[in-house]
């Protein structure tokens, strides 16, 4: 399972957030997508951990938590759509 991470500052890097799920357990990876044309972020990540329980307890602490000035969104990543 993957870990959708929403509404993120714009200020946000991949150790900020690896450092805020290390508290639930292991991070095994943090993906920060950016806009192609600018480059900037796009205000949302995905992170992997080590084991699902991890992941669970994680989403519940963290869901609608105010982080870096803004009340983040932390569910369970939902596969990609295809338009």
């Amino acid at each position: 399972m993957s870990i959708y991470v929403g509404n993120l500052s714009y200020d946000v890097t991949q150790d900020d957030i690896k450092e805020v799920f290390s508290d639930y357990g292991t991070v095994k990876r943090v993906h920060l997508p950016t806009d192609r044309e600018t480059g900037r972020m796009r205000g949302f990540a995905f992170v992997e951990m080590e084991d699902s329980e991890e992941e669970k307890k994680a989403i519940e602490t963290l869901d609608g938590a105010e982080w870096m000035g803004r009340n983040i969104k932390v569910n369970a990543a939902r596969p990609r759509e295809n338009h």
